[in-house]
C-alpha cells in the first residue's frame, strides 16, 4: 500500500515538474537566482540583483510559439523594458516633463494590446518595467549602467528560454495535444450523458457551452505552435505527427457535437429500456474514456496500449440495430431503422478516427511533409498577425474595449501616483505594481484579480512570518525563497491566489535577507497592496467600464453570421460534390470559435454586478440555440462529406435558403444601425410546400423498392431521412432565433 502512495506521489511530482508551467517557472527562477548568486560571490549583489529584476520583468513576454515568433516577442521586451526603465531614471528629475512622458508612454504601451496576446504580454513587461522603475532611480552615468544591467537580464533569460526550448522542443505541443484530447474526451461524455432517459439535458447543454470556451483556448493555442511551426522551415516528423493528430480531434470534435436526431423523439421512438440507446450510451463513454487515457499517456510519457474494444462496442450496436430491424413490420418502424443506422454511421467515424490516434500513439507513425498549397491553406486557419500603424489607429475610438482600458489604466496609475505623493507611503512603486498586476479591461476579472491578490498577500504573509519565527538560519531561508519563487511563477498561471501566496511569501524572505527592519517593510506592502487593489477595482467601476452587455451584441452577430456562413458552405458542397474545401473548414472553425466568443462574454457578464447582467436569460437562450444550430449543421455536413449523396433538389435550395434569409434578418436586428423591423422574406405557403415534396422522396423511393437495389435504397432512404428532419429542424431553429433576437431588441 505504502509503495502504490510512493509510486502515485513520485509520478504526481514529475507530472508537476513537466508541466509547461514549471518549466517557465523554472527558467525565469534560474534566470534570476544564477546571477545573484554568481556576482555576489566577486561583491556585485546589486549588479546580480538588477540583472534578475530585467528577467523578471521578461518572463510575462514569453509565450509558446515558432522559434521565430518567440524570439522577435523575447527582443521586443528586452528592448521595451530596458527602454522604459532608461527614460524614467533620465526624466524623473525633470518632473514638469516626467509625468507628461511616462502618462502617454503608459498610454502606448496600454494600446498596442491591440495586436493580440503577444502584444499584450509584451505590454504587460513594459508596465510593470515603468512601475518597478519608478522605485529605483538612479543618477548621473548609473542610469545607463543600470538600464543596460536590466537590458542583460532580459538577454539572459531569452537565451536560456530559447535554450531549454531547443532541448525540448516539442514537449509544449504535446501537453497542449493532451489536453485537447482530455477535454474533448469530457466533451464526448457530456454527449454520452444525453443518452440517460431521465438526463437534465438544460444543465448537460450548459456544461457543453461553457467547455467549448476551454475547447477554443486550446485549438487556438495548438492552430499557433502546430500550424505556424509546419509552415517554417525545418518540420520533423513528431511535429508532423501533433498536427495530424489536431486535425482528426477537429473531425472527432464535430461528429461528437454532430446530432442526426433528437433525444426525446428517439426515446419515444425507442422507450427508454431500449436496448440499441443502452448499448450506444456505453460506446460513446467507451470513446471518451479512450480520449482520456490517450491524452494521460501523452502526458506521462508512458506507451499507449487500447483498454476499451471499441470494435466489439461497434458490432454490439450493429448487431442491437439488426435484431430491431427483424421485428420490424411497417413503414413507420422503418423511419426508425434509419435513425439508428445514421447512429452507427456517426459512431463508426469516430471510431475510424479515434484508432487513427491510437496507431499516431502506439506504432510512431511516420508522415510525410504537407505540399506547398496544403501548407498554405493551414495558415487561413491562423489569425492573421497584423502589425500595421492603421490597426492602432483605427482603436483610438470609445467603442474600443482596449481604448477604454488604456485610458482607465493610465489615469489609475495617475491617481496612484498622486495618493503615493500625498500620503506617506513608503514606495509608491509597489501600488503602480498592484494596478499593473490585477487591472483587466473587464470589470469581473479585475474584481476576482483584486480578491485573490489580497487573500493571497495576506496568507503568504502569515506563513512567512510563522516560517521566520522558527528559522533563522539565512541558507535556509534563502533555499525556501528560492523554492517559493519557483512555485509562485508555476501557480500564477493555474490558481492565482495560491500564486500569489507564494509569491508573497518569497518576498517576505528575501526581504528579511536584506533589511533588518522586516517588520516595517512588509506592513507598508501590505498597506500598498491594498490601496492598489481598491484603485483598481473602483477605477474598471466607475472609469469608462467595458460591461459585456454593451459587447454581447456583437458576439451574438458573429455567432449567428458563422452559423450562416456555415450552412452556405453545407450547401455548396451538397450541390457541388467533390472534396471537402478549405471554405468549408474555416466556416467550420469559425462557427466553433463564435460560439466559444459567445459563451466567454456571457462568463464575463455573470460576473459583473446584477445590475448589468442585462438581459441574461434571453442572451443564453440565444447562445443555446446557436450551439443548437451548430449542433444540426454539423451532422448534415458530417453526413454528406462522408456519403455519395444524391443531387440536390430544388425543393432542398429553396428551404436553404429559406434558412439563410432568416439568420440574415435576425443579423439585421443585431445590427445597432439598422433596427428598423422587416417583414421575414420566406414565402410560408412556398416552403410548406417545399417540405411536402421534400417528404415525397421517401414514398417514391418506397414505390421503388422491388426496382431497387436492396444497400442503394437503404443509403438513399437514409440521406433522405436525415437531410428532411435536419431541414425541418433547421428551419424551426432559425426562426426561434429571429424571435429571440426581436425579444432582445424589445427589451434594449
Amino acid at each position: 500500500m505504502y509503495l502504490c502512495i510512493y509510486t502515485y506521489m513520485i509520478q504526481r511530482v514529475r507530472l508537476f515538474t513537466e508541466n509547461a508551467y514549471f518549466t517557465r517557472a523554472l527558467i525565469v527562477t534560474v534566470s534570476a537566482v544564477l546571477p545573484v548568486l554568481v556576482l555576489k560571490q566577486f561583491g556585485h549583489f546589486e549588479v546580480g540583483f538588477t540583472i534578475a529584476l530585467g528577467a523578471f520583468l521578461t518572463y510575462p513576454s514569453d509565450i509558446p510559439s515558432n522559434w521565430q515568433q518567440r524570439v522577435k516577442g523575447l527582443c521586443t521586451a528586452a528592448a521595451i523594458i530596458s527602454g522604459s526603465t532608461l527614460l524614467v531614471n533620465i526624466l524623473h528629475p525633470l518632473p514638469w516633463l516626467f509625468y507628461p512622458v511616462i502618462t502617454a508612454l503608459i498610454f502606448f504601451l496600454s494600446m498596442i494590446s491591440v495586436y493580440g496576446q503577444r502584444a499584450t504580454m509584451v505590454s504587460f513587461s513594459g508596465l510593470l518595467a515603468i512601475a518597478l522603475g519608478t522605485g529605483h532611480i538612479q543618477q548621473g552615468p548609473e542610469v545607463f549602467i543600470y538600464a543596460g544591467e536590466v537590458l542583460a537580464g532580459s538577454l539572459f533569460y531569452t537565451l536560456l528560454s530559447l535554450t531549454f526550448n531547443y532541448l525540448n522542443p516539442h514537449r509544449y505541443s504535446e501537453l497542449q495535444i493532451a489536453d485537447c484530447l482530455k477535454l474533448t474526451a469530457k466533451y464526448m461524455k457530456l454527449r454520452g450523458d444525453l443518452w440517460d432517459a431521465n438526463a437534465e439535458r438544460e444543465s448537460i447543454i450548459s456544461k457543453q457551452l461553457h467547455l467549448q470556451v476551454d475547447i477554443n483556448t486550446t485549438h487556438d493555442n495548438l492552430r499557433e505552435i502546430l500550424i505556424r511551426s509546419h509552415s517554417s522551415a525545418g518540420t520533423n516528423n513528431k511535429s508532423r505527427r501533433m498536427l495530424m493528430v489536431f486535425i482528426s480531434l477537429m473531425e472527432i470534435l464535430e461528429l461528437g457535437l454532430s446530432t442526426p436526431f433528437d433525444h426525446s423523439k428517439m426515446y419515444e421512438k425507442f422507450g427508454k429500456d431500449s436496448k440499441v440507446l443502452a448499448i450506444y450510451q456505453k460506446l460513446a463513454y467507451d470513446m471518451a474514456a479512450t480520449l482520456k487515457r490517450l491524452g494521460k499517456n501523452l502526458e506521462n510519457h508512458k506507451q499507449y496500449l487500447p483498454k476499451n474494444d471499441l470494435s466489439k462496442n461497434l458490432e454490439a450496436l450493429s448487431l442491437a440495430i439488426s435484431e430491431y430491424e427483424t421485428g420490424t413490420s411497417n413503414n413507420d418502424d422503418a423511419e426508425g431503422v434509419w435513425m439508428l443506422l445514421n447512429v452507427l454511421h456517426y459512431a463508426e467515424k469516430q471510431i475510424e478516427k479515434i484508432k487513427f490516434i491510437e496507431r499516431v500513439f502506439a506504432q510512431n507513425l511516420s508522415f510525410k511533409e504537407m505540399p506547398e498549397q496544403r501548407r498554405r491553406d493551414l495558415e487561413k486557419f491562423l489569425t492573421p498577425e497584423n502589425y500595421m500603424l492603421s490597426t492602432l489607429r483605427e482603436n483610438l475610438t470609445f467603442s474600443s474595449t482596449i481604448f477604454r482600458h488604456s485610458l482607465r489604466l493610465t489615469l489609475t496609475i495617475a491617481i496612484g501616483f498622486i495618493i503615493g505623493n500625498l500620503f506617506p507611503f513608503q514606495n509608491i512603486y509597489w501600488i503602480l505594481l498592484t494596478i499593473v498586476v490585477i487591472m483587466r479591461p473587464g470589470y469581473g476579472l479585475t474584481k476576482q484579480r483584486s480578491y485573490q491578490r489580497i487573500v493571497g498577500t495576506v496568507a503568504g504573509g502569515i506563513i512567512a512570518f510563522a516560517l521566520l519565527y522558527f528559522i533563522h538560519s539565512p541558507e535556509i531561508i534563502g533555499t525556501l525563497s528560492i523554492i517559493c519563487m519557483l512555485l509562485g511563477f508555476t501557480f500564477t498561471a493555474i490558481n492565482y491566489s495560491i500564486g500569489a501566496t507564494f509569491v508573497t511569501i518569497y518576498v517576505i524572505l528575501l526581504y528579511s535577507l536584506l533589511t533588518p527592519n522586516i517588520n516595517g517593510v512588509i506592513q507598508y506592502r501590505f498597506i500598498d497592496t491594498a490601496v492598489g487593489a481598491v484603485l483598481a477595482f473602483i477605477a474598471n467601476y466607475f472609469f469608462w467600464p467595458s460591461w459585456e452587455f454593451i459587447s454581447l451584441p456583437k458576439y451574438i452577430k458573429s455567432a449567428i453570421e458563422a452559423n450562416r456562413d456555415y450552412l452556405i458552405e453545407i450547401s455548396r458542397f451538397y450541390n457541388n460534390k467533390g472534396d471537402v474545401t478549405t471554405g468549408y473548414r474555416l466556416a467550420r472553425k469559425n462557427a466553433f470559435v463564435s460560439l466559444g466568443n459567445l459563451m466567454q462574454s456571457y462568463q464575463r457578464m455573470a460576473q459583473e454586478p446584477k445590475s448589468k447582467q442585462k438581459q441574461q436569460q434571453q442572451i443564453y437562450k440565444i447562445a443555446v440555440l446557436n450551439h443548437t444550430m451548430l449542433s444540426s449543421l454539423a451532422s448534415m455536413g458530417t453526413y454528406i462529406q462522408s456519403h455519395k449523396t444524391t443531387s440536390a433538389s430544388k425543393a432542398f435550395n429553396v428551404v436553404v435558403e429559406t434558412i439563410i434569409k432568416n439568420l440574415e434578418h435576425a443579423v439585421s436586428l443585431m445590427d445597432m444601425e439598422n433596427r428598423i423591423e422587416t417583414a421575414l422574406l420566406n414565402n410560408n405557403d412556398e416552403l410548406a410546400m417545399r417540405f411536402t415534396e421534400l417528404k415525397n422522396i421517401r414514398a417514391e423511393e418506397l414505390k421503388e423498392l422491388e426496382l431497387t437495389n436492396e444497400q442503394e435504397f437503404r443509403l438513399r432512404m437514409e440521406e433522405a431521412q436525415l437531410v428532411i428532419e435536419q431541414l425541418v429542424w433547421l428551419n424551426s431553429l432559425s426562426e426561434r432565433i429571429v424571435k429571440a433576437v426581436k425579444n432582445l431588441e424589445t427589451v434594449k
